[in-house]
């Protein structure tokens, strides 16, 4: 069987029954109608194309470099030589389940959605057909995150934290738990961005890291993490301090550097600094820097902020983000569910039955007052 394709390119099938050569012409002639034609003998594997689409994707660099070693480390290794039309929704099904058994839930979700998001890009492009479900991915079950409700540092820690850390480290501690700043936001603020007279410090980088290059400034995680934060007298006092100790020196005028006078670099920090802090402050073993984020988040809960506030101090793209981590923390309500319940019913009770009244299976009550 001979057709051409939208492009005008001659195509061939060879067919051993004349019925089936004419059913497939039926429904290829029906594809280019409809505009949903594919190319049945395509030879374009999956790494190619995940490649093609990971360079045309706009992604932060991190981001970009987390894509490829995702692709790299657990796609490729399965589905890399494959044919982007030979793979099975039951095969996908079968890479997730394996994954799942040396990852974590929340990582095979992640890895799952970049596998699903070329796929529905190859439907696009008409490289692969699209099934009933949708893409190849749609209808793969995924392993469900457990909550892990999120433990605030007490600031008895915080403060053991601020003093095990070298000098030149100490603001850093009380900067991060002062306003919430992610670390790549402590580390990429520059003295330009603290307003001392007015007590506010603005967010619009960050300092970013990659393999094999040095740390570079970028743009904050998402667009709601351009924000400006007040600055509790705490936090001005120990910036004050140390901009006295360790005078800004940097080309890009970085508040926070190392020894050598360089940005920070992450992975060194939390091996020379911040491991050995946390151990010599008897922090619970685990406890990161982004759990400094987590206190002040507690804080302002604690005090009465409302849930669109905290959500701006942190800069989380929803409240519905902002709910996701620390909706466990605001004041539990059993106490006022109990009260308005009782408010209603202890009003209605049941009158007490008159005397001589016939017996009756209903139950009058007064009337009391609405909720």
């Amino acid at each position: 069987m001979r057709w051409r394709d939208p492009a005008g390119r001659q195509r061939k099938k060879t067919f051993e029954r004349r019925v089936d050569a004419q059913r497939f012409l039926a429904t290829i002639s029906a594809d280019v109608v409809r505009g949903t034609y594919v190319d049945p003998n395509d030879p374009t594997t999956f790494s190619e194309y995940a490649e093609a689409w990971r360079e045309a994707q706009v992604h932060r660099p991190t981001t970009r470099a987390r894509v490829e070693t995702n692709l790299r480390r657990h796609a490729y290794p399965y589905f890399g030589d494959r044919r982007l039309s030979t793979i099975r929704p039951s095969e996908i099904q079968g890479w997730v389940t394996t994954l799942s058994r040396r990852l974590s839930p929340a990582t095979v979700q992640v890895i799952h959605g970049i596998v699903a998001a070329i796929f529905k890009a190859a439907v696009r492009d008409r490289l692969v057909g699209r099934l009933v479900g949708g893409s190849r991915c749609d209808s793969t079950r995924l392993p469900k995150k457990r909550p892990i409700g999120v433990m605030p540092l007490s600031t008895s820690t915080v403060h053991a934290l601020a003093e095990a850390v070298p000098e030149r480290y100490r603001a850093i501690v009380l900067l991060g738990a002062g306003t919430g700043l992610r670390q790549g936001e402590c580390f990429g603020l520059d003295d330009e961005h603290i307003d001392f007279d007015r007590h506010t410090l603005r967010v619009d980088q960050q300092l970013l890291l990659l393999p094999h290059r040095e740390p570079f400034l970028g743009p904050p995680k998402t667009s709601a993490s351009y924000r400006t934060i007040p600055l509790p007298g705490v936090v001005v006092d120990a910036l004050r301090q140390h901009l006295r100790s360790f005078p800004v020196q940097h080309i890009d005028r970085l508040v926070f550097t190392d020894d050598d006078g360089r940005a920070i670099s992450r992975t060194r920090f939390s091996r020379e600094v911040w491991r050995p802090a946390v151990a010599a402050a008897g922090a619970r073993r685990g406890t990161g820097f982004h759990d400094l984020r987590h206190y002040y988040a507690s804080l302002l809960i604690r005090h009465g902020e409302s849930v669109k506030t905290v959500q701006r101090r942190l800069g989380h793209a929803t409240a519905a983000e902002t709910l996701d981590t620390y909706a466990h923390l605001w004041p539990d309500s059993e106490d006022r569910t109990r009260n308005a319940i009782d408010s209603v019913l202890r009003a209605a009770r049941p009158a007490a039955p008159h005397e001589g009244a016939r017996s009756s299976s209903r139950t009058h009550f007064r009337e009391g007052p609405m909720p």
